[in-house]
């Protein structure tokens, strides 16, 4: 019995120092916790029951010049879940399913993850939140965010750009001037129970978001609705693969407008393209970003061409400046001229223009007098000018993607290629270069840099930052392109299809056939006109460029100049530049008006009794050799329009084949 009671006393001893053991070693756990180590427990205790709440900035807006709004920041909602508050999943599952647009199996996955909150989607607008908030389903949490918004949609695409996901820039100004129009999120920092509700009398941090600041362009969105208007007509019309537009100020350097057809939408820019929805899953994730990327492409800075004649206003500058050529300096053109062996034409060979001077020369746009030009100046010479004006460099327009163009170096130019570089041949330019150029003529040899934003102002209107117009260069003499402007007012003679009374438009034509693989392709070409008004006091430079146009006619007199024209007329009536008419055009303008009639597609015979009939002139482009039996091809102004009597109708005629 006696040894049943050491064995009991036994184990109770043993049991007593088991507890004492662990009871010590709780009790040095608890000490390691609550002392030795509570920095780090307490800081884990705050990361449960704290909730940090980020806030979002609104971008900043974007406004034209005269502050007109062409992209703001919209009210949205960011919709989450919060899984220990749901009572009914299904329901809300459901629910976010149907009004979200997303896969029911998508939002039951996404309400697995592990987490306080869950993320379901961003960007939700108001009228989705509201039916949401209406099924009145515990679990659904919704926080403020904004989402970018274009009231125009496609308007200026290529100017503003567009933002991703997470309203940062991703293409155009939104992107250039990302620092300025994305501001600083805010924060709310509170404290939470394990069900994620507030615990009373906790403290609470809120850091309030600091929104973006406002971006005053120079764009001018009346003009800008000018070009896109005449682009997208050109467009059409011409079944062109595209239209450029770009509208300068020559004395600042300000881009009042540019304008590019087809553009896409600014609210939707990743929209799938019409000729690839049949294939478009069925491409990679790479080549769908590739064609997505060709459409935000912006072809006024990044395209590189040809720009045929209307290179022949750097040719012309240059020659003048370096007084190698006079304005009343005789030429005669044969059809043709010799270089190096090798016959080069004139655009009109067929009948050649014969002696004239050089400003005869210019308005003709006689290629073989350009080769001359260049020849006197010499290829040193010639390509000091041609970099001057800035081509075969950015003009640092400030928005992605400028290209430089194409400009050979000076060693592998030999007399053939100068005498092709002197009338626009094998030398690339890019739309923004070539208008930037012309503007130097207009703006007394100054060459200025492209300006697309003025300044950053805050939201009461105060200026932070400004963006000064800058000189580049002087690029000629105030009397050569004095010269030069006289030279391009003559070459828009009354005549021209670019031509308006009052206003002395002067300017340049050109049609250049494109090349691929270093090959001139037969049929494509490239139309356009480069030129400013009032030639004598000018205060908008413009240029029209038609990429392969597919209709009855290419030449850039007869396609690129009335588009030009369009453009110019509307923005000098906008800007209230009052015309100033010769006595002739006063006195044409007080005769009755007439409607033009229609004389396209019937002989020329048959075209000038027609206009007869109307007391309408007439004038035959010289593009084609014709005769009386010759083809309509086009006429300009169209069929229609109300002109007075007395005036001149530009007839396009080529002979029957």
């Amino acid at each position: 019995m006696s040894g049943i009671k050491v064995i009991i006393k036994r184990r109770i001893v043993f049991i007593f120092f088991a507890f004492f053991v662990i009871y010590v070693g709780l009790l040095g756990r608890l000490t390691f916790i609550q002392i030795i180590n509570s920095t780090e427990y307490q800081q884990k205790a705050l990361e449960q029951w704290t909730r940090d709440i980020p806030i979002k900035s609104k971008r900043g807006i974007i406004y034209d010049r005269n502050l007109k709004k062409l992209a703001v920041s919209a009210t949205a909602y960011e919709v989450y879940v919060r899984p220990a508050m749901i009572k009914d999943k299904e329901a809300v599952i459901t629910a976010l399913s149907e009004v979200l647009g997303i896969d029911k199996d998508t939002v039951a996955q996404k309400m697995t993850a592990k987490k306080d909150t869950v993320l379901i989607k961003k960007k939700v607008d108001n009228d989705k939140v509201k039916l949401l908030r209406e099924k009145e389903l515990a679990g659904i949490v919704f926080n403020d965010d904004s989402m970018r918004f274009y009231p125009q949609s496609n308007f200026a695409s290529y100017i503003l750009g567009f933002t991703n996901p997470d309203n940062q820039g991703q293409d155009g100004v939104e992107l250039t001037y990302e620092k300025y129009l994305n501001g600083f999120p805010g924060r709310n920092i509170v404290m939470t129970d394990a069900h994620g509700q507030m615990l009373p009398g906790s403290d609470t941090k809120y850091y309030e978001p600091q929104d973006g600041l406002d971006l005053v362009l120079a764009v001018d969105e009346v003009i800008q609705h000018f070009a896109e208007k005449a682009a997208l007509n050109a467009l059409i019309e011409n079944k062109a693969k595209r239209v450029t537009a770009i509208v300068m100020e020559p004395r600042t350097g300000d881009i009042l407008a540019m304008a590019v057809k087809p553009d896409f939408d600014n609210n939707d820019p990743r929209k799938i393209p019409e000729e690839l929805k049949d294939k478009w899953d069925s491409l990679s994730d790479k080549d769908q970003l590739e064609a997505l990327f060709k459409i935000w492409r912006n072809p006024a800075i990044s395209d590189s061409y040809e720009p045929g004649s209307t290179f022949k206003v750097v040719t012309s500058s240059a020659g003048l400046e370096e007084n190698v050529v006079k304005p009343d300096d005789h030429f005669n053109c044969i059809g043709h001229i010799i270089v190096a062996g090798k016959k080069i034409k004139c655009w009109r060979s067929y009948n050649p223009h014969g002696n004239q001077t050089f400003v005869e020369a210019v308005k003709n746009s006689c290629n073989p007098v350009f080769v001359e030009v260049g020849q006197r100046l010499g290829k040193e010479k010639f390509y000091k000018y041609i970099k001057a004006f800035g081509f075969g460099t950015p003009t640092n327009v400030r928005l992605p993607g400028e290209a430089g163009g194409i400009v050979r170096s000076l060693s592998g130019i030999g007399p053939v290629e100068l005498a092709n570089n002197a009338f626009g041949q094998g030398i690339s330019v890019t739309p923004i270069q070539l208008i930037t150029a012309v503007s130097a003529i207009a703006n007394d040899g100054y060459l200025m840099e492209p300006r697309i934003a003025k300044k950053v102002i805050d939201n009461e209107g105060k200026t932070i930052h400004e963006f000064q117009s800058r000189i580049v260069r002087q690029v000629i003499s105030k009397e050569t392109a004095a010269t030069m402007r006289q030279i391009l007012e003559y070459a828009v003679a009354p005549t021209a299809s670019s031509y308006i009374p009052g206003y002395k438009v002067a300017g340049k034509t050109g049609t250049a056939q494109k090349a691929e693989g270093g090959i001139y392709v037969s049929g494509k070409f490239v139309s356009s006109f480069c030129g400013f008004a009032p030639a004598n006091d000018p205060k908008i430079s413009v240029l029209v460029v038609i990429d392969e146009p597919g209709g009855a006619q290419h030449f850039g007199g007869v396609i690129a100049a009335p588009v030009a024209k369009s453009i110019i007329y509307d923005s000098l009536r906008y800007l209230d530049v009052k015309p100033q008419y010769t006595e002739e055009e006063q006195k044409l303008m007080q005769k009755p008006l007439v409607k033009v009639p229609e004389v396209r597609n019937i002989a020329l015979k048959d075209a000038i009794k027609e206009l007869a009939k109307y007391k309408l002139k007439y004038s035959v482009d010289t593009e084609y050799e014709h005769n009386m039996e010759s083809k309509i091809l086009d006429q300009t102004p169209k069929p229609g329009a109300d002109i007075n009597e007395g005036s001149i109708v530009i007839l396009y005629a080529k002979p029957i084949e």
